[in-house]
């Protein structure tokens, strides 16, 4: 045998047996978009929606509302922006939608009064979540959410983005976390906006409520008024039937932020005081006025609020001031100030808008553009954890200490005397007048859930 013939007859036998041994390469199939629900199809509902479509190629399969004509508004825009073009399907009743258990992910952006009962049913069917704060409209409600999201295995994100804010997490990284602030003394938190309707009951009488609107069931569990014009939409927020007030609506997110930031827990006590001390004659019922102190075992975080008067800092309307000894880093969801104390120059930086990336947020009817990157930085947090099974950011148990906290303040300027928690007990200290406000009743037929019976 040449030694050609032999290098022939050996390579046509590797040959032989490499195609022998052959399998076939195969690529994974690029996985199927996840199917999303959303409860809730007003202004937020739709900025929360419409930033998830933005980063991920999501299917929007389901969406439900008590208003006909919000379901089906969202619905038009839903379909053209769907990849595969579909209209959604449209219900008015969330446990209908909910017992099809079809979806991958929940977003919830009702009323603050109907997070928890939906919430709670979304974590029974098997999805994860994204819902909007407060995370209850009361504490017991809140804790029940808590207590689902565990029982069922699923991934919260809490809709208290300041946590996602590109630079506010620029702002705790720089100042806060490499210690260039120094030692941190005390926190004031802040809204100057005006906040609060001024409609009185001459220009918002009680009417019927329009026909596109199932009035009953909006007001669900919650105490019944006579519709007028303030309810509904998103004019709720007047009223404490509805939510919480300022201090829920937007103290939870100063408290949050500050909480993250600083890497705090629970408040070991709460004191409030304010009220309705200038606007008496309009018909919202939430305080005009309102401070509230969180104690975290001697650290003060100071909330005001004030809808009326002169803003003290114009520049910062909406913001936590967190007083160092090195300098105060003054944070808001518009931008940061750094003012060192040794007499260097402040340090600023604006907020990302992202405009270039996402021109469609320039012309999309009232979207906060502001805010905008914040929403689309959590959504992809929620994604990334859904995938890992971790944790997010603002995971439902922060969510529910900020609320929980924002609850307490309310209830603390209710009775007029500091609330000491003990959060593990989920109780106020020796105080049964308290205790029997943490889960306020529900209007017949509904039940108001507990952690143990979700």
């Amino acid at each position: 045998m040449t030694r050609r013939t032999f290098l022939h007859q050996g390579s046509s036998a590797l040959a032989v047996a490499a195609a022998a041994s052959y399998v076939p390469t195969t690529f994974a199939a690029e996985p199927k978009p996840k199917r999303v629900g959303l409860i809730g199809t007003g202004w937020y509902g739709k900025s929360d929606l419409f930033r998830l479509m933005q980063v991920a190629p999501v299917e929007v399969v389901s969406l439900c509302d008590v208003d006909k004509r919000l379901l089906a508004d969202c619905a038009d825009t839903v379909a053209k922006k769907n990849k595969s073009g579909k209209r959604p399907r449209l219900y008015t009743d969330y446990r209908q939608m909910l017992a099809e258990k079809d979806l991958d992910i929940v977003e919830i952006a009702t009323p603050d009064h109907w997070h928890a009962l939906p919430m709670i049913e979304a974590c029974k069917s098997g999805a994860d979540l994204y819902c909007q704060k407060p995370t209850g409209v009361d504490i017991v409600e809140s804790q029940a959410m808590l207590a689902a999201a565990r029982k069922y295995g699923r991934i919260v994100q809490i809709g208290t983005q300041r946590r996602s804010t590109p630079h506010l997490i620029e702002a705790k990284e720089r100042f806060i976390d490499s210690g260039a602030i120094g030692k941190i003394i005390s926190v004031d938190i802040c809204c100057y906006w005006h906040m609060r309707s001024r409609d009185t009951l001459a220009t918002a009488p009680d009417t019927a409520p329009p026909d596109h609107l199932d009035y009953e069931r909006w007001v669900g569990p919650a105490p019944m008024m006579p519709y007028n014009k303030i309810v509904h939409p998103r004019g709720w927020r007047a009223y404490m039937q509805y939510g919480n007030g300022i201090v829920g609506d937007m103290c939870v997110h100063m408290l949050d932020m500050t909480r993250w930031m600083l890497g705090l827990g629970w408040p070991k006590s709460v004191t409030s005081w304010g009220g309705v001390l200038n606007d008496k004659q309009a018909r919202a019922d939430i305080t005009d006025t309102q401070t509230a102190t969180f104690d975290f075992d001697g650290f003060q975080v100071t909330w005001n609020h004030r809808t009326w008067g002169d803003m003290p800092d114009p520049d910062h309307p909406w913001a936590a001031i967190i007083h160092g000894e090195k300098g105060t880093l003054k944070a808001s969801v518009f931008r940061y100030d750094f003012i060192p104390r040794d007499g260097g120059p402040t340090l600023h930086k604006d907020q990302v808008m992202e405009l270039d990336k996402y021109p469609e947020d320039d012309v999309e009817k009232d979207l906060e553009k502001h805010v905008a990157p914040a929403i689309r930085g959590h959504m992809k947090n929620l994604l990334a954890c859904i995938e890992t099974r971790e944790k997010p950011v603002a995971d439902i148990e922060q969510g529910h200490i900020s609320s929980a906290s924002c609850i307490l303040a309310n209830l603390s300027l209710k009775l007029g005397r500091t609330l000491k928690w003990d959060p593990v007990k989920h109780q106020v200290v020796g105080d049964p007048e308290a205790n029997a406000l943490l889960a306020r009743p529900y209007r017949a037929p509904y039940e108001h859930p507990t952690p143990q019976n979700v």
